[in-house]
């Protein structure tokens, strides 16, 4: 499984701790590991994983505390739950906490490999992702990460903050096709916008608008019919 992600499962069980790193070590993922919340949390500033596989269960700080600090400080790195819990109640707290997937104890590793490779593939980790560095330049277009500042030509271009984090996500995964259910899930994580909903089209148009020398036909931002959106860096 060639994804080169890097790994951080969280949990206070010293069997299923082993139990999992050895086997994501086995599908060739970097791996590092805590057992409590206050652990995880200084890993997860340490290490800055791509994902994590976090216990709700931990002895010191709720798993749901954690998840909702680390989601604090980051929306890139993706978040799994491992836990007994297995109420409604409890799963819809830990997706409004900012989990990407909920896996209930027992399960198998088959199961836990499937899902990690369905978030890994949605976020885009091992595929083409751009990294953040200042400046993301693709001539013709600049975007200043620091500053959220765009220029086309040369020009500075105004964008409301949605446009902004709209152009920012499709640049960051460079002429790979993204489809709308992870944009809408990236741009409104609290799912106040559904996937059949038409806002991602509209923010796309009004983008369109403002960064392409002709709107109709696009330049930049390249729409995949029945998938989604495509980010051309002219290379």
């Amino acid at each position: 499984m060639p994804l080169e992600a890097k790994i951080l499962v969280v949990e206070d069980d010293p069997d299923i701790l082993t139990i999992l790193r050895d086997q994501l070590e086995l599908d060739g993922f970097e791996v590092k590991t805590a057992t409590c919340g206050k652990k995880a949390v200084e890993a997860f500033n340490i290490y800055n994983p791509d994902l994590i596989l976090l216990d709700l269960n931990l002895p010191d700080i709720d798993g749901l505390r954690v998840c909702k600090n680390i989601r604090s400080k980051s929306r890139d790195t993706a978040i799994i739950m491992i836990t007994a819990r297995d109420s409604l109640v409890d799963k819809v707290r830990g997706f409004e906490t900012g989990c990407d997937d909920y896996i209930v104890k027992p399960f198998e590793y088959l199961e836990v490999q499937a899902r990690i490779k369905a978030v890994l593939r949605r976020r885009g980790v091992g595929s083409g992702r751009a990294p953040k560095q200042g400046v993301m330049d693709y001539g013709a277009i600049k975007i200043f990460t620091e500053r959220r500042e765009v220029e086309v030509e040369g020009r500075r271009i105004k964008l409301t903050k949605k446009e902004y984090d709209l152009l920012e996500l499709l640049a960051t995964y460079p002429d790979k096709v993204l489809d709308r259910a992870f944009i809408i899930g990236e741009l409104w994580p609290n799912k106040e916008v559904y996937s059949w909903s038409r806002a991602l089209d509209v923010h796309i148009l009004r983008l369109r608008q403002k960064i392409e020398p002709d709107p109709e036909h696009p330049r930049f931002i390249i729409t995949h019919p029945g998938v989604g959106y495509r980010f051309s860096s002219g290379e």
